[in-house]
């Protein structure tokens, strides 16, 4: 399993629980992005930089992430077409995308945009929290020791 992370707008924070899970757990984590950013010295972390562009990044992970990968992201059409490719997704905010659900997320995202498109405020996510993050970082290492055991 390698990690991918679409980093332009993954959280500081939720960087720093995978630059820590990397280590500890001797995995790849690969961050995309557009621009060039600081990443901690390490044989397990690595940073993709992308042309700038319209989902140049996510076209970047979608075309290396292989199945069984974990993907984290909080672009849903993004979770959508790794998790069609047998990879696993997972948002910022510790809740795992999968076959089952991204379906009826996705409308979900979609009907939002429309009602944004017609003109109704509906406000943008909260700041990711303690909960949030502890919420992340349990679901990681889930998936880190379910890797781990096959």
């Amino acid at each position: 399993m390698k990690i991918w992370v679409d980093a332009d707008a993954c959280p500081g924070v939720i960087k720093d629980i995978l630059f820590r899970a990397a280590e500890r757990a001797e995995i790849a984590v690969t961050l995309v992005a557009n621009h060039a950013m600081r990443i901690p010295p390490s044989r397990f972390i690595q940073l993709v930089t992308v042309s700038s562009g319209f989902d140049v990044a996510d076209n970047e992970i979608v075309r290396r992430a292989a199945p069984g990968d974990l993907v984290i992201t909080a672009d849903i059409p993004l979770a959508s077409e790794v998790i069609d490719k047998g990879a696993l997704a997972l948002n910022p905010r510790g809740e795992l995308y999968t076959e089952h659900n991204i379906k009826s997320i996705l409308n979900m995202r979609d009907f939002m945009d429309t009602m944004r498109a017609s003109g109704v405020q509906t406000g943008g996510p909260a700041a990711i929290g303690q909960s949030e993050k502890q919420a992340f970082g349990n679901q990681l290492d889930r998936l880190i020791t379910k890797y781990h055991k096959r």
